[in-house]
């Protein structure tokens, strides 16, 4: 709604501003708890301006780290300001790098971080209170009816009830033949008759129209009444017998569309960030990572035994599409390459099982990346066999086959890698595949990047 687009736009701006100050306010106090004093040294206020503005580029990345109303659960929010931090932090680190300002208090950095952290966290966790409060109260300057007590009269003043919409107040149900028998009962306020009488007495804003739509003559005299009083009539059309689910609803043109599945990657935008992002995170682990491993990496996987040092096999990308994945060759050379790898696998060498331990078997993959077979982030390309046996047994095996496949996963990175001896381990991993499809984000793939190099340092029992 364009009001709620104002709302937005202004929240942003002023939780912006209140951020910065609040990053202002950490360094002074980080300054006193390591130097004794509250002025900060030259080099410090350089160092502000930059951290400054890499929380402004990160909060450009994720819009919900500005959200304190109830349509993001509480949980969510602090979810969001932690990936917020994380990829803040890697930002910084970097431009530490680049700009050799290594000089610069670790502890200092460190006190900066938590009261930072616990500073906005505690912001936002007021803020969202007192936004609650003010929706619930008479201050609200929005006030809303629905018309009609079906399903999808019922799911709209839940969410809107769940969610403490901002500025926004519910007044009543209207409906001609309401269900007295539901636990909403007490709150329908008469027929749709009775409506244009409340809607002038109580200085009613908004009206939802969730009735079904062969009503034509009702809907133009409502429309035609909100026009002439200045009141948003929307309607809510009612998909609960066809549509079980949530799913994408968008125009080509004039003409209203509604997608089933919901998938963030279907958006041109969405899938050019992660490719600029693929193209260039591959490209600096080829040209700075690669030239100092490939040496050791090759020496060692041909002292462990003979044999080639690259391993490349026929793997099932986007659309079932083979491709030629590339590895480090981590087991000896035989002819069982689509027998899935197990525990204390023989033809794993000791080098191999290293190699597989810390994920570095999987280096070779970032030119897979490069050529577009595959993404730094997304769903492990399984052997053809198991797509030949898992798309048979498991219904949404080959949806997960819709996007690029990565070389680390959202399932990986949540305990399922390694073995599938049982099909309900397989359903766990292409369950969380299909997560990642449905609710993927920028913020979602730096998330799973990290993790994964820290299930790589502490390591993982699966991993073999």
């Amino acid at each position: 709604m364009n009001r709620y687009r104002h709302y937005s736009n202004i929240n942003r701006i002023f939780l912006l501003i209140l951020d910065i100050t609040l990053i202002a306010f950490a360094f002074k106090i980080s300054n006193l708890f390591r130097y004794g004093n509250l002025e900060l040294e030259h080099q410090y206020s350089i160092f502000f301006v930059m951290f400054g503005l890499m929380w402004w580029i990160v909060s450009g990345f994720k819009n919900f780290v500005f959200r304190v109303d109830g349509f993001v659960p509480l949980e969510k929010k602090f979810a969001n300001l932690l990936n917020a931090f994380i990829l803040h932090a890697f930002l910084l680190a970097s431009c530490i790098v680049i700009f050799n300002l290594e000089q610069l208090s670790r502890l200092l950095l460190l006190y900066t971080y938590l009261s930072t952290a616990l500073l906005i966290g505690f912001s936002r966790l007021v803020l969202a209170q007192v936004n609650k409060y003010f929706t619930r109260s008479d201050m609200a300057y929005s006030r809303f009816v629905i018309v009609g007590t079906g399903p999808a009269a019922i799911a709209l003043y839940q969410t809107f009830n769940n969610n403490d919409n901002p500025g926004t107040k519910f007044m009543g149900f209207f409906d001609d033949e309401p269900d007295m028998n539901s636990p909403y009962s007490n709150l329908v306020k008469g027929s749709v008759d009775d409506l244009k009488e409340f809607c002038l007495q109580n200085s009613i804003d908004e009206v939802y129209y969730t009735l079904p739509l062969n009503n034509k003559e009702q809907i133009d005299e409502l429309s035609a009444f909100a026009d002439d009083n200045f009141l948003y009539l929307r309607i809510v059309p009612d998909f609960s017998a066809i549509v079980q689910r949530d799913v994408n609803m968008y125009f080509y043109n004039n003409i209203p569309m509604i997608s089933i599945r919901k998938e963030p990657l279907e958006m041109i935008t969405n899938r050019l960030v992660k490719r600029a992002f693929d193209i260039v995170f591959s490209l600096g682990v080829i040209l700075f990572m690669f030239p100092i491993l490939l040496p050791i990496i090759a020496l060692a996987i041909r002292i462990s035994s003979p044999g080639p040092i690259f391993f490349k096999q026929l793997r099932p990308g986007k659309k079932n599409r083979l491709f030629v994945c590339y590895k480090f060759r981590t087991m000896r050379v035989n002819n069982q390459t689509e027998l899935q790898a197990t525990k204390n696998d023989p033809r794993i060498t000791r080098v191999g099982a290293f190699l597989r331990k810390t994920n570095l078997d999987e280096l070779p993959q970032f030119f897979n990346v490069l050529l577009g077979d595959m993404s730094v982030v997304g769903p492990r390309p399984n052997l053809v066999s198991q797509l030949d046996h898992y798309s048979k047994v498991i219904t949404k095996y080959k949806i997960r086959h819709f996007v690029t496949p990565g070389i680390t996963g959202y399932a990986q990175v949540s305990g399922f890698r390694g073995e599938t001896k049982e099909v309900h381990l397989m359903e766990k991993r292409v369950e969380y595949d299909v997560k990642y499809m449905e609710n993927w984000s920028f913020m979602m793939d730096m998330r799973i990047i990290f993790l994964t190099v820290w299930n790589m340092i502490k390591g993982e029992k699966n991993a073999y």
